[in-house]
């Protein structure tokens, strides 16, 4: 039988009850599948040589190591569903690299996939991150725009365009339309405040709001983003998608990489028709793993086998 490794950060090694359901499921079922099962701290500086001086599979958590005995995990953007990479999660991850051709998905599949997820998240107005269930005023087709903590692990690797650069582009269009700002609900630093009230101070269409993420998404005709989550959730929206990072879902978005193309850049995603039911279920339902599905295991197996590692499993 396999030994498998789990790299977890060391708060959770240190308390227990901080460890996700998912690892402790997986945890659970390779035990009784016969597999053995340790936690170690993930050490980014020296995970390499720790695979390389054995010879057991390891599961790293918000890891983007790539070797032939590691597959790298996280939450893909909506629970239940996890990134377990090749490559690392979520804009790291090798879903980037792959083609997704729509006619090769069944509509009537895609469609109920997503329905099941819109009763889970958009009719109940839940979200990743604690949301604001009282119903603020929305302005009508507005441009929303959803930012990222500034501070957050890996975010500014995977931009084109940061923060600041992505509003300006957005305010210096000829866009009568309002622009309607989220900001991060981690992102406590004051200097975003700071300038986001001047932007709203000098342009009317400006408007910071708190609200809840699907009350905005419901108003809005655009939402624009570097690559967060919140991209996937505009699509259950049926709301087109501008990207000002990389992500690894841009297949049914658009991408921003300079300022200046902003304003194409949102023409072209409004006026395409975009297959989001096909999308949603082509990354979630077939290219990720569902942690609250009893084959759980099997599925992970199944993705060791995938990797190469066939006398592993």
């Amino acid at each position: 039988m396999t030994a498998f490794v789990f790299h977890l950060p060391v708060a959770v090694l240190a308390d227990r009850a901080l460890l996700k359901p998912f690892y402790v499921k997986l945890a659970k079922g390779l035990g009784e599948c016969g597999h053995n099962v340790r936690f170690a701290p993930h050490d980014r500086a020296g995970l390499a040589a720790e695979v390389a001086a054995d010879d057991a599979f390891h599961i790293v958590d918000h890891g983007s190591l790539r070797h032939p005995r590691v597959l790298n995990a996280g939450i893909a953007y909506i629970y239940p569903f996890w990134n377990l990479d090749p490559w690392g999660i979520r804009a790291l991850s090798s879903i980037a690299a792959k083609p997704f051709d729509p006619s090769g998905i069944d509509p009537a599949a895609a469609l109920a996939f997503s329905n099941k997820l819109r009763k889970r998240w958009v009719l109940s107005r839940q979200s990743r991150y604690e949301q604001p269930r009282k119903q603020s005023p929305v302005p009508a087709n507005c441009i929303a725009v959803f930012l990222q903590s500034e501070r957050h692990r890996g975010l500014a690797e995977t931009c084109h365009l940061d923060m600041r650069q992505m509003v300006k582009a957005l305010v210096a269009r000829d866009d009568s339309r309002d622009i309607v700002i989220k900001p991060h609900p981690l992102d406590d630093d004051s200097a975003t405040g700071r300038f986001l009230n001047k932007i709203a101070a000098r342009d009317g269409r400006v408007r910071v709001l708190d609200g809840n993420i699907h009350d905005i998404l419901k108003c809005a005709s655009v939402a624009v983003t570097i690559n967060s989550a919140v991209g996937m959730e505009a699509m259950l929206h049926a709301v087109p998608v501008v990207l000002c990072g990389k992500a690894d879902f841009h297949h049914a978005a658009v991408t921003v990489r300079a300022p200046a193309a902003m304003d194409g850049a949102i023409a072209k995603a409004e006026a395409e028709v975009w297959p989001h039911d096909a999308f949603v279920y082509w990354y979630f339902g077939l290219n990720c793993v569902n942690a609250g599905r009893d084959s759980l295991v099997q599925d992970v197996l199944e993705r060791v086998y995938q990797s190469g590692n066939h006398a592993l499993v």
